[in-house]
C-alpha cells in the first residue's frame, strides 16, 4: 500500500528544508518564492525500532522496510484557485497525495522573506485552506451541474449525488474543510470519494519553531493558537525545528546525533515523528513477514481483516486465502523462532475473519 504525503504551505515557510531532512533527493532551497516549481518526490524509509529487533533475531538475507513518498509541493500562495503563482498545477499535485503536511512559519528570521511581509501562521493557515476550499467548490458545482439533470429525471443514484455535493457547498461556502464534515451518509461519501476532495484529506499542521521552540512549542507565541484550531478540526500539530533537523541529518555518527537531540531536549528528531504522526492520521498499521530470505514490513489500513491484508503482498493472496498463521510480535523477540513458538502453542491460525493488528508476524497459507 503506498503512502504519499504532499508538503504544502506558504513560499519560504521550510517546506523545502523539511524536505530535505525526510528525503535523499534534495529540492533547491532558496530565499525566493517558485524555487521548487516541479514536485520533488522522495521515497523514504519508515522508523520502526520493531523491524530492527526482528532482523537481529531472524538474521535475514534481505530486509526490506515500510517506506511513504514525500512530495515537496511549491509555495501556494492567495488566488492560487484561479491559477496565481502556477496554482492550478500545484492543486493538481495536492489531489495525487492521500495526505497534507501544512508546514506553518512560527519563527522570526529577518534574512528570510516572508511573502506577505510578517510572520503570522494563523493568517497563512487561512490563505491555504480558503484556495484549497475554492477549488474543491469548484469541483463540487461542476458535479452538481452534471448530475442535476439526471436527478430531475428520476435517477435515485444521482438524486443522492446530487444532495451530498449540495451540502458539500453549503460547508465549504462557511469558509470550513470538508474533513470537518459529519452529516452525510456512508452511501452518499462512496458515490462522491472520485471527487477526491482537497480538504476532505487528513492533515498534519506542522509549526516550523526556532531553536528556543524546542521540544513542544516552549514559549512560542503561535503554537497553543494553532493546537487550538487543529483541534477543532481533530487535526494533530507536530512542532519542528527545520533548520535543526537539517543539522541532525547530516551528522552520521549516532552518538553524535544522540547528543545533539539531548542537547535541544529530544528524545527522537523531528523527521521520525513526522512520519509516524503521518501513519497515524492515514489510520495505518504495519504488519511484518519474518523468515530466512527476508524480513519485512507492509502496511495496511486500521482494522483489515487477513484476506485484504494478504492482498497487499499479492492480489492472488486474497483470491486463494486459505489461512493466517500468525505470531505477535512480542512472542517472536521473547522465543526466537518460528519452532520454538509452534512449540508451546503461540503460533494462532486465523481465518478470513482475523483483524490484523500492529506488528503481527504473518505468514499466508493459499491455494489459487
Amino acid at each position: 500500500m503506498s503512502l504519499q504525503c504532499g508538503i504544502v504551505g506558504l513560499p519560504n515557510v521550510g517546506k523545502s528544508t523539511l524536505f530535505n531532512c525526510l528525503s535523499n533527493a534534495r529540492a533547491q532551497a532558496a530565499n525566493f518564492p517558485f524555487c521548487t516549481i516541479e514536485p520533488n518526490i522522495g521515497v523514504i524509509t519508515v522508523p520502526d525500532e520493531r523491524l530492527q529487533k526482528l532482523t537481529e533475531v531472524a538474521k535475514p538475507q534481505n530486509v526490506v522496510p515500510a517506506t511513504v513518498e514525500i512530495v515537496d509541493i511549491a509555495g501556494l500562495v492567495k488566488g492560487a484557485s484561479k491559477g496565481e503563482g502556477l496554482g492550478n498545477q500545484f492543486l493538481g499535485n495536492i489531489k495525487n497525495t492521500n495526505a497534507i503536511l501544512h508546514v506553518l512559519r512560527c519563527f522570526e528570521d529577518d534574512n528570510i522573506i516572508h511573502v506577505d511581509g510578517s510572520v503570522n501562521p494563523i493568517r497563512d493557515k487561512e490563505i491555504i485552506d480558503t484556495e484549497l476550499q475554492l477549488k474543491d467548490l469548484e469541483a463540487v458545482e461542476g458535479r452538481m451541474n452534471r448530475v442535476q439533470k439526471q436527478s430531475k429525471a428520476g435517477d435515485k443514484e444521482a438524486a443522492k449525488i446530487a444532495d451530498a455535493c449540495e451540502k458539500y457547498k453549503q460547508h465549504l461556502e462557511k469558509g470550513l474543510n470538508i474533513r470537518t464534515f459529519t452529516d452525510i451518509t456512508e452511501e452518499q461519501l462512496e458515490l462522491t470519494a472520485d471527487l477526491n476532495l482537497l480538504t476532505a484529506k487528513p492533515v498534519l499542521y506542522v509549526c516550523n519553531v526556532d531553536e528556543k521552540g524546542l521540544p513542544d512549542g516552549g514559549d512560542n507565541p503561535w503554537v497553543p493558537k494553532i493546537r487550538e484550531i487543529a483541534a477543532q478540526e481533530g487535526a494533530e500539530v507536530l512542532v519542528i525545528c527545520a533548520g535543526a533537523e537539517a543539522e541532525i541529518a547530516e551528522l552520521e555518527d549516532p552518538e553524535e546525533r544522540a547528543m545533539f537531540l539531548s542537547d535541544l531536549g529530544l528524545q527522537e528528531s523531528g523527521v521520525a515523528k513526522l512520519i509516524k504522526a503521518a501513519y497515524r492520521i492515514l489510520n495505518y498499521i504495519t504488519y511484518f513477514t519474518v523468515g530466512e530470505k527476508e524480513v519485512r514490513a507492509w502496511t495496511i489500513t486500521k482494522g483489515m481483516k487477513a484476506p485484504q491484508a494478504a492482498a497487499v503482498i499479492h492480489t492472488d493472496f486474497e483470491k486463494g486465502f486459505i489461512r493466517a498463521e500468525v505470531i505477535k510480535y512480542d512472542d517472536y523477540i521473547t522465543y526466537k523462532t518460528e519452532a520454538a513458538i509452534r512449540e508451546i502453542g503461540k503460533l494462532g491460525v486465523e481465518g478470513k475473519e482475523y483483524i490484523v493488528k500492529d506488528g503481527d508476524c504473518m505468514h499466508f497459507r493459499f491455494n489459487v
